[in-house]
């Protein structure tokens, strides 16, 4: 695969004449929809294969080889290959329920899976950790490999933790995951933070310092707006979609997705259909209301998983669809740019996906989708990858100019907030 830069032109919307496609033959947009992605290789925000991995074979890639078509995960080489992935951010996940040294170790032991795999792949994988290191696996004809850590519990409070986590690769932080931290509220637990507190406002410092993106999926409304206040950098959300078209606290408000374009962040939608789906998101709610009468906690996710599972068996899940998708990408576009709108499946993240979109091999159809829908040849180009790599440079231009006027941050959990 080759990346083709993009140009003035690209943006404006001209595209090859010969690659015009004819709306009413699918194949021939599905065609033109790869060709597209053979030029500029998809960057995804978040892929939770190593979670997968860790759960299902204890990180045993010869029991689990990606170099084969698997029945058991959403994510492997030949599919990869299939979806012009170009590069994708793994995320090293832990459950927010682990105590704070335990996640430190299972975050490590994430991370070492990841390094693991591209090691073990190196003719297909390349660990990434700048933007011209994604290039530099692109022209190399591998899928470049960034690490992504899945909510600030991974750090146990300690910005030496995170200076850690960024040597070994890291370049994003999401700040919680569906629990609190004790410095950042989630969207989907009780406030207790007010958003940010004094030590949560320095994370976002250290984070800026270290050029790891300050990632606001998972958070509460009142973090993403304290994070923006804060961050010199722009911000990711690596798997969130739009709150005005389907109502979850997990999707983005409108007046922070008209903060982006000032900000410089890229909003990542996933495709995960309770947030996707209205629909899907009203079983959702069907369930978690059914989970709670019977005494199951809905945020106690293994133990929501299994009670869904018996309760959809009565109460069938509706379809989520590429044109759910579509929908969550053209609001974003429309309210914070196309500028700052990318991709951000969560395969392997959950147990459905929305119909066509089943695996990582399913990229094409969506492409198409815009395509059909008169997105220009440019704007697609931004989505998939431009934008994705414009935010890697610029946060790390942030860095480079934080670090030259302030060196590591000594505060401590205790010392800001008491």
């Amino acid at each position: 695969m080759t990346d083709m830069p993009e140009t003035s032109a690209e943006h404006a919307g001209t595209s090859d004449p010969a690659h015009v496609a004819d709306p009413a033959d699918p194949a021939v947009t599905l065609d033109r929809a790869r060709r597209l992605l053979a030029r500029h290789p998809l960057v995804d925000g978040h892929n939770d294969l190593p979670w997968e991995a860790r759960e299902q074979v204890g990180y045993d890639f010869d029991r689990l080889d990606l170099a084969t078509r698997l029945t058991t995960t959403c994510t492997d080489l030949p599919r990869l290959r299939e979806g012009g992935v170009g590069a994708q951010f793994w995320s090293v996940f832990v459950p927010s329920t682990l105590p704070g040294p335990e996640a430190v170790v299972a975050t490590l032991q994430q991370v070492d899976a990841v390094h693991a795999m591209v090691a073990r792949y190196r003719g297909d994988l390349a660990l990434a950790r700048t933007a011209d290191e994604v290039e530099a696996a692109t022209a190399s004809g591998r899928v470049a490999s960034l690490l992504g850590a899945e909510g600030g519990h991974s750090i146990d409070g300690s910005l030496a933790v995170l200076r850690m986590l960024h040597a070994l690769g890291v370049r994003y932080l999401t700040l919680t995951h569906n629990d609190n931290t004790p410095w950042a509220d989630s969207a989907t637990d009780v406030p207790v933070a007010g958003g940010l507190t004094a030590f949560g406002h320095e994370v976002v410092r250290e984070l800026n310092r270290l050029g790891v993106m300050v990632d606001l999926s998972h958070v509460a409304a009142t973090t993403m707006r304290a994070a923006l206040a804060t961050t010199e950098a722009p911000v990711v959300f690596s798997h969130s979609s739009a709150l005005a078209q389907c109502d979850t606290p997990r999707n983005v408000p409108d007046d922070v997705l008209e903060a982006l374009p000032a900000n410089g962040g890229v909003c990542m939608v996933t495709f995960v259909p309770e947030f996707v789906s209205r629909a899907t998101a009203a079983w959702h709610r069907e369930a978690m209301a059914a989970a709670s009468d019977a005494g199951v906690d809905p945020r106690d996710w293994v133990a929501f998983g299994a009670f869904s599972a018996t309760w959809q068996r009565r109460h069938p899940k509706p379809d989520a669809t590429v044109d759910d998708v579509v929908r969550h990408l053209e609001h974003v576009r429309e309210v914070a740019g196309v500028e700052h709108v990318g991709l951000g499946g969560d395969y392997d993240g959950t147990d459905t996906f929305p119909l066509g979109l089943e695996d990582v091999s399913g990229y094409p159809r969506l492409v198409a989708a815009l395509l059909d829908r008169s997105w220009s040849e440019g704007d697609v180009a931004a989505l998939v990858r431009g934008n994705a790599l414009r935010l890697l440079r610029d946060v790390e231009a942030v860095a480079r100019d934080v670090r030259g006027r302030r060196g590591p941050s000594l505060a401590t959990l205790g010392q800001l907030d008491g």
